[in-house]
């Protein structure tokens, strides 16, 4: 690295989350790790929004939490602008964690409801600054109720007085109150209409703008990440299967895992189908996390698996453009999403 570049705001390196699950009788009981993160490497740049996709069960929200310290990693590193956050005692992770904040996905089951806006979003500045004027607190938190699209003089009310996109609203105010530097979002959007979706993406990209806030979007389906990320992480079974630039990810998927998912998204228009779908169809269940398959993960359900993908693990290999996949056949599958065709999207 030359001395002009600064080092990414996150840095993470082989990160893995087990838990242990007891199995067996009340006399022979055996423990046995669920894998939930197995081994994931990425890196966030400063202002940058990173979207993680993947099917339910496939380890995002454990990602999250472990970013956070919320539960510890088995092994790896979290470097937060160049410093491990894994192995610090509560103390020192506490004063980290006014620079990382988290949006969570139910906007009102997140928010004390016995408590009034104002003191929700205060809540964190007086955890943080118990000595700070109430003056200024009131002063801070009508500042973020406004720059959030809440009224100043709602600051009183009740969360139950508010509707969801209103509540995540809220949620947002309440993780910025504090100045962050990276907002974990949780799935932040999947418990509301697709109209306020819509408002509270272009809210978050206003944000970050305003802010330089980097983002991490986690949700499970790749329509909703591909108007906010910069770059797109694909899970499943808590593997990378695929990093890459949002454009080169919807045009040109690596993996065929991804191309599931993208001729998955809904065709908004009635009668048009997307090319290849039939043939690219994910086959059957995701396995378990308690029993996953040897090799590649997603051999059981992948159309062009070959022996290879069922004896051997593939590593998370960097591409010529300069994205990331895990996959022993990404240079002779060419799975290009056409475009435009008579009677095709």
């Amino acid at each position: 690295m030359s001395g002009n570049e600064r080092p990414p705001v996150l840095k993470v390196q082989d990160l893995a989350v087990y838990y242990d699950i007891h199995d067996g009788g009340l006399l022979r009981q055996q423990v046995r790790p669920l894998k939930a993160v197995d081994g994931i490497s990425f890196e966030l740049e400063r202002g940058e929004t990173l979207g993680v996709v993947g099917e339910s069960g496939c380890g995002k929200s454990t990602l999250a939490r472990a970013l956070l310290g919320l539960v510890p990693p088995r092994r790896g590193r979290v470097l937060w602008l160049g410093e491990d956050l894994v192995g610090l005692d509560e103390k020192a992770l506490r004063r980290k964690r006014k620079e990382l904040q988290i949006i969570f996905q139910d906007p009102l089951a997140s928010l004390n409801p016995r408590m009034t806006v104002g003191d929700i979003i205060a809540e964190p500045l007086w955890t943080f600054y118990p000595k700070i004027a109430r003056v200024q607190v009131e002063e801070r938190v009508r500042g973020m109720m406004k720059m959030v699209g809440l009224l100043p003089n709602q600051i009183n009310r009740y969360p139950h007085e508010f509707s969801g996109g209103q509540c995540q609203r809220i949620g947002i105010a309440r993780a910025l109150v504090l100045n962050p530097k990276l907002i974990i979002c949780d799935e932040p959007v999947s418990a509301l209409d697709v109209s306020i979706q819509a408002q509270i993406i272009n809210l978050l990209k206003d944000l970050q703008r305003k802010l330089a806030l980097s983002l991490i979007f986690i949700a499970h389906d790749l329509a909703v990440v591909k108007h906010i990320s910069d770059r797109v992480m694909v899970m499943y079974l808590g593997r990378a299967m695929e990093v890459a630039s949002a454009r080169h990810l919807y045009r040109r998927p690596l993996h065929p895992y991804t191309n599931a998912l993208v001729k998955a998204v809904p065709i908004p228009e009635p009668g048009r189908r997307r090319r290849g779908a039939e043939e690219t169809g994910l086959r059957g269940d995701m396995p378990s996390p308690m029993n996953p398959p040897t090799g590649c993960v997603f051999h059981p359900r992948c159309p062009w698996a070959v022996k290879r993908c069922e004896l051997e693990v593939p590593p998370l290999r960097r591409m010529a453009e300069g994205d990331w996949v895990a996959c022993h056949r990404a240079e002779e599958l060419d799975l290009t999403i056409v475009k435009h065709a008579p009677g095709t999207v």
